[in-house]
């Protein structure tokens, strides 16, 4: 495998995570970084996830990584700022989590593979896609569900 295939697999990850969201969030395209040998591919959720919603996006994401067969390697608790850590059986880690202002985090790393060229992500960002911009901002939409102030 080669890094664009890498990348590949990483936004495949990625894509699935997403569609197993709902109802679904606003997101962008975060940085992609190269190392010598590997990559990590990010997505920043516009959404807010209030706290008392944090919980239940979790579940949603470990469920989807569990039925994709990814396994759960590490769950932070911290009622602010959870994660989420897991990894596929072919060495690609996920992580999700949730920062400041209840804005979520998602990143694959791919494990050490072939050096090549890596092309920016396909996937279109579903609002702003924020390109060029640094940092991207907070999260700047609401959400009847994920933003919720209490669980529905």
């Amino acid at each position: 495998m080669n890094m664009q295939e890498a990348a590949d697999r990483a936004d495949a990850l990625l894509d699935l995570t997403f569609k197993a969201i709902r109802p679904p969030v606003q997101w962008a395209h975060g940085d992609t970084t190269t190392g010598s040998c590997d990559l990590s591919r990010r997505r920043v959720v516009m959404t807010v996830i209030s706290e008392q919603m944090r919980g239940s996006f979790l579940g949603v994401v470990e469920r989807a990584w569990e039925k994709a067969d990814v396994r759960i390697t590490n769950v932070n608790k911290n009622k602010e700022f959870p994660a989420l850590y897991a990894k596929t059986a072919d060495g690609f880690g996920l992580r999700l989590s949730i920062a400041g202002e209840g804005q979520a985090f998602f990143e694959v790393a791919t494990p050490c593979v072939e050096e090549s060229e890596v092309a920016e992500p396909t996937a279109e960002p579903n609002g702003p896609s924020y390109k060029d911009v640094d940092p991207i901002p907070r999260p700047n939409v609401r959400s009847p569900f994920w933003s919720a102030d209490k669980a529905p």
